[in-house]
């Protein structure tokens, strides 16, 4: 069996969660959507467990984070290019995101972020492995 990874995150407004998410490229997968939560596909073997806060807190006897004034996790995603990293961030502020930080261009790795309608950071970058220096 191949090794897939779920990444759940809590949300206020699924439907508009789930619009922020294909607006940027990703489809929902319908057979793990209902008014609970929702699966967004980022890539073959990854998926994006949208729940609802009420359906979350099922899952976990722990408070849920207020993600726009709280570090929950810093959430990454490689893309192919430093173009696509930049359209990545323009799709995400066209749909209501926010342009987090300022892009970081360490030569063999470009690094920009975003926050979701939620407040998750999400690390968009492009890295040329063959770049990468000896001394890292």
């Amino acid at each position: 069996m191949e090794t897939k990874m779920y990444l759940n995150l809590a949300v206020k407004e699924l439907d508009k969660a789930i619009k922020f998410f294909n607006e940027l490229g990703f489809p929902t997968n319908p057979k793990f959507t209902n008014e609970k939560g929702a699966c967004i596909i980022i890539g073959e073997n990854i998926y994006l467990m949208l729940l609802v806060e009420e359906f979350y807190q099922t899952f976990t006897d722990k408070q849920i984070c207020n993600s726009h004034t709280t570090s929950e996790a810093l959430i990454s995603i490689s893309l192919g290019s430093r173009k696509e990293v930049d359209e990545m961030i323009e799709k995400a502020v066209k749909a209501g995101g926010t342009d987090y930080r300022k892009a970081q261009d360490y030569g063999w790795m470009y690094q920009r972020t975003f926050l979701d309608l939620d407040g998750h950071h999400w690390e968009v970058f492009y890295m040329d492995e063959s770049q990468i220096p000896d001394h890292m």
